[in-house]
């Protein structure tokens, strides 16, 4: 692949204005597409995302920023979507240039709601992009860390080993170090999946149970996931690297966690309206956790899955989180 090749950024998250900063590390200009025209006008003026990772400063004639989706997706030949899955269609129905030649990147942590798809399942199927054009990136890394430039480490997956490449120098500095995969949609899953099992980590934590129960928590974690993603897709993967258990425990035990602080909350008593309306940023995790138990439900064989459901359960049939994990406590071993 070569150097020349544009990179376009899509969202203007947390998430998003960290890996426009890794971009930056290595690349002249960046593409960067945000829906509000408030932040784009406050990069230009302030050099700084007003409300995500203030605190990174960005050379403003290194960016190309706009408010125009079809702008952005026209200039760039990696197209990297950052926007949480629970407004992806809505921002892509705005798409009119054609984007079947690109390569489509996916920093999104969650099932497409209107497809019921992996959103490299969705580009492929809606947006006709070949599978070996279509990329995951999966930590563990957190946002701020990277916003901090401590050391991180980022997994890129996809079918074809020069593209992940490509993308994974692209993404690499003196504090980001990369790796690539071939495993796009098992890497996929876990990274929607460990949003959920966060959102246990914070409930757990909101009603009291101490780090021994985390312990357990989180190693029944690893193998539900490992359950999960075979059912799903089945191929020869270490469940134990830093793609699958990395950034599961990152993001079920790191204070900068936004999925284990909305279950915090939820521990604490917090409705998920109220918790959802405190939180400034989106929980990935609240909208996984209905589509992995629909994917679930769809499967002939139904794997088990008890913290996903006690987490369905207190977040979407309302029962009492300290009931629903009484009878979890007696399922893990």
């Amino acid at each position: 692949m070569s150097d020349s090749k544009k990179y376009a950024v899509f969202g203007a998250g947390s998430w998003a204005t960290a890996i426009v900063k890794m971009l930056c590390e290595n690349l002249d200009e960046v593409g960067w597409y945000m829906r509000s025209v408030y932040t784009k006008e406050h990069l230009l003026k302030e050099q700084h995302n007003p409300s995500y990772l203030s605190s990174v400063e960005f050379h403003i004639e290194q960016l190309k920023l706009s408010n125009d989706i079809n702008e952005i997706a026209d200039w760039a030949d990696f197209l990297i979507f950052v926007i949480p899955s629970a407004f992806m269609q809505s921002e892509l129905n705005k798409l009119t240039v054609d984007i079947s030649k690109k390569v489509i990147v996916s920093a999104v942590k969650g099932i497409i709601p209107e497809s019921g798809l992996l959103v490299g399942e969705h580009f492929h199927d809606i947006y006709y992009i070949p599978f070996e054009n279509i990329a995951v990136i999966a930590g563990p890394c957190h946002a701020e860390e990277v916003a901090l430039e401590r050391l991180s480490y980022l997994t890129i997956s996809c079918a074809d080993p020069f593209i992940a490449q490509a993308i994974a120098d692209n993404l690499s500095s003196s504090y980001i170090k990369t790796k690539t995969s071939d495993d796009i949609i098992g890497v996929e899953y876990a990274v929607m999946l460990k949003n959920i099992y966060a959102i246990a980590a914070g409930i757990a934590h909101g009603l009291g149970y101490g780090d021994n129960f985390q312990s357990v928590l989180m190693s029944n974690a690893i193998r539900e996931m490992k359950r999960f993603i075979k059912k799903m897709h089945k191929m020869k993967r270490n469940i134990n690297n830093s793609a699958y258990l990395g950034d599961l425990l990152v993001t079920g035990y790191s204070v900068f966690s936004r999925n284990r602080m909305f279950g915090n909350m939820i521990g604490k008593g917090y409705t998920v309206k109220s918790a959802q309306l405190e939180m400034n940023m989106i929980a990935e995790g609240y909208y996984a956790t209905k589509s992995a138990k629909l994917l679930n439900q769809k499967n002939v064989k139904k794997t088990q899955l008890p913290i996903i459901n006690a987490v369905y359960a207190i977040l979407y049939e309302n029962k009492d989180p300290k009931k629903v994990f009484k009878k979890l406590v007696e399922k893990l071993d």
